[in-house]
């Protein structure tokens, strides 16, 4: 498939710590590139008839109102398409794959739930009725916090799979190499995780690894598809973008926290992760990011 040139590895602002990331937002422009992540995610979009949806190898122009669940390493992604609404509202949660554990899962009680995640390795699309019947809640659901957020999304879900008239977007699953799934990429994923505000040097992650150079350039390129450089700068953006929309500060300091030494190479790295400088990124944003 040619889509599969076009899809890159999103790195999420998810540290280990955290459990949710949730946007809500309105824009006049949709389009997110089709990319993948481990991470979880539950996708509600509302005046948004006409924009394209990919979900594995399902094309499909989205209606008004839709509901779509999307499993780890499933690559996904919307496109403008034909829609012309300038009031586009997207409420999305992404959470880690793990957070419901297999043994929590394993519970009888938990089967319609365990039973929902395995199906949403082909991408699930609720029924219209379904998503306007949650709309209201997941309107809600990032204004709240801690243990109210968790009840509240676990309360979701289990509404979800319970739910009539789901729908496999994907016809197979598309198994793209899962990131995490290696000794090495943990190692380094943690370590960079702990260190992507400081200087982070090729040497330094060859030898954590007990790789060459050489053979560590080889390894992340192949699991990646991105240089050890482009992997970094993806976390750091992940972040930056992140701290625009929550905390009061300048770009400047913004960048420095993220481990950038120069303003300027922050500005175009971003430019070219986002598509937009991060002053207009800051500007254009309307709506919460949260990270619980």
């Amino acid at each position: 498939m040619d889509i599969l040139k076009k899809i890159h590895r999103e790195i999420t602002p998810l540290s280990n710590e955290d459990s949710f990331l949730v946007f809500d937002r309105t824009k006049d422009f949709f389009d997110f590139p089709i990319h993948f992540h481990p991470e979880m995610e539950l996708n509600f979009i509302s005046n948004g008839e006409g924009v394209q949806r990919i979900v594995g190898d399902s094309i499909e122009e989205i209606t008004n109102v839709e509901l779509v669940l999307v499993g780890p390493s499933l690559y996904h992604g919307w496109e403008q398409n034909r829609c012309d609404n300038k009031n586009i509202r997207e409420v999305t949660i992404q959470f880690h794959n793990d957070l419901f554990d297999n043994a929590f899962l394993r519970r009888s009680i938990m089967k319609p739930l365990r039973d929902l995640f395995d199906r949403s390795v082909h991408g699930i699309l609720f029924s219209e009725e379904v998503a306007l019947q949650l709309q209201p809640r997941l309107f809600k659901v990032s204004k709240l916090d801690g243990i109210d957020y968790f009840m509240e999304l676990l309360s979701i879900l289990f509404d979800l799979a319970n739910s009539r008239n789901q729908r496999l977007l994907s016809t197979s699953t598309i198994h793209l190499e899962n990131f995490e799934n290696s000794e090495k990429i943990k190692t380094l994923y943690d370590f960079v995780q702990e260190n992507y505000a400081s200087k982070i040097t090729l040497g330094q992650v060859s030898e954590l690894l007990n790789m060459s150079n050489v053979s560590f350039n080889r390894f992340i390129k192949k699991r990646t598809g991105k240089t050890f450089v482009e992997y970094l700068n993806d976390v750091r953006i992940g972040y930056a973008s992140r701290w625009l929309i929550e905390k009061d500060l300048s770009i400047s300091e913004i960048a420095f926290m993220c481990g950038f030494n120069s303003i300027a190479n922050f500005n175009r790295v971003f430019r070219k992760s986002k598509g937009r400088t991060p002053t207009r990124y800051r500007e254009d944003f309307s709506g919460i990011q949260r990270v619980l």
